[in-house]
């Protein structure tokens, strides 16, 4: 990370620090009439998308959906197609209550909009607390600060003290934890068969054990054209599931090898009710490359409505170091060999956690 320029004059570690100490996120930023970004957010200019990709080019190019209420073998079917071409799907007919999703997303926002001293109480970097609200869990070691602030809870192995997580949002994140919990066993479940295996193998491999909840708001940035939302970047774990209210920014990059748009960035579009699915790392490996973990990322936000996200990462325990995971025997043939060693979760997240947002580090370390 760049530290102090004598030219420029423009310290970062200094100019990070005093962000950081301050607790006000960005939305403090904006509250303050900020009409020009600091500099510890600007992007190099390759790597910011101000164009979103213009889906006419490819007309019939979208994530694809999964119905859930279609029958078992044809969700199967659309499910692992949809993770072998793109890493990425909504699902709807997923059996949520229609106001549980709104009111989640309605309650982070609530959070962010409370005074900043009411924030701050909660302001912490330190990952083994339950519940922590911050602004780039990346701010110190990153090379550019992203335009967002985020309400971080750990929801599983261990459940938080209720009392620990914010009244304003309490009930409703963990009432959306509680049926999130039942789609992502289901989709776990139509995604191991569609590996030719058994419903329950990945669940079994206790995929979805360790589960942290992440609120983040995307309050208006007045030069998007500098900065992101959030850098490209994979999930580390099994599944990642997503939520969102009505402003756009999410895209996604078809894999390379995908035959028709492949290394394109997609915007995800809003679909009304849907839940959005994303295989991450973890996942990838375990299915010894059939199944991609999709690339994206979040533009900064132009308008001056937020824009609001709930994600729940899902993953093994992330602190088990006896417990080894790589292809599935399942997968692995002469015709496909291993292309991942074994690894513990406690290998692959202290990994993770020393490496760049951004990369596909992850993978690289552990590929054969």
């Amino acid at each position: 990370m760049a530290s102090f320029n004598p030219e420029s004059g423009y310290d970062r570690t200094k100019e990070v620090k005093e962000f950081d100490e301050s607790k006000l996120g960005v939305k403090g930023l904006v509250d303050a009439g900020v009409t020009t970004i600091p500099r510890i957010f600007h992007y190099p200019a390759s790597d910011v998308t101000t164009v979103l990709h213009d889906n006419a080019t490819f007309p019939s190019l979208a994530i694809p959906t999964v119905d859930l209420s279609l029958p078992r073998h044809r969700a199967v079917a659309l499910a692992s197609a949809a993770a072998r071409e793109w890493g990425i799907f909504h699902v709807t007919n997923h059996g949520v209550p229609v106001d549980v999703v709104p009111a989640a997303v309605s309650a982070v926002q609530a959070f962010n909009e409370l005074p900043a001293e009411a924030k701050a109480a909660y302001y912490s970097r330190e990952l083994e607390n339950s519940v922590t609200f911050s602004s780039n869990y990346d701010l110190h070691n990153s090379t550019a600060a992203s335009w967002r602030d985020s309400l971080r809870m750990l929801m599983a192995p261990t459940p938080p003290d209720a009392a620990k997580i914010p009244e304003v949002c309490r009930r409703e994140l963990l009432e959306w934890e509680k049926h999130a919990l039942g789609v992502a066993r289901t989709a776990m479940g139509l995604l191991s068969e569609g590996l030719g295996l058994e419903a329950g193998r990945l669940e079994g491999l206790s995929g979805l054990e360790q589960r942290a909840m992440v609120g983040h708001y995307y309050p208006y940035c007045p030069q998007p054209e500098l900065t992101m939302g959030i850098s490209g970047h994979t999930d580390s774990g099994f599944l990642t599931m997503l939520v969102a209210n009505r402003i756009d920014g999410l895209l996604v990059r078809k894999p390379a090898e995908a035959e028709v748009g492949g290394g394109e960035w997609f915007k995800v579009e809003t679909v009304p009710g849907a839940i959005v699915i994303n295989i991450s790392d973890a996942l990838q490996m375990v299915s010894n490359d059939e199944y991609k973990s999709v690339e994206h990322k979040v533009v900064a936000n132009p308008r001056r409505e937020p824009r609001v996200s709930i994600a729940i990462f899902f993953s093994p325990n992330q602190s088990d170091d006896t417990t080894y995971f790589g292809p599935l025997p399942e997968l692995v043939s002469e015709e496909k060999p291993a292309r991942y060693r074994n690894f513990t979760m406690s290998e692959f997240m202290n990994t993770f956690f020393h490496s760049k947002l951004g990369t596909r580090s992850l993978q690289d370390h552990f590929r054969l």
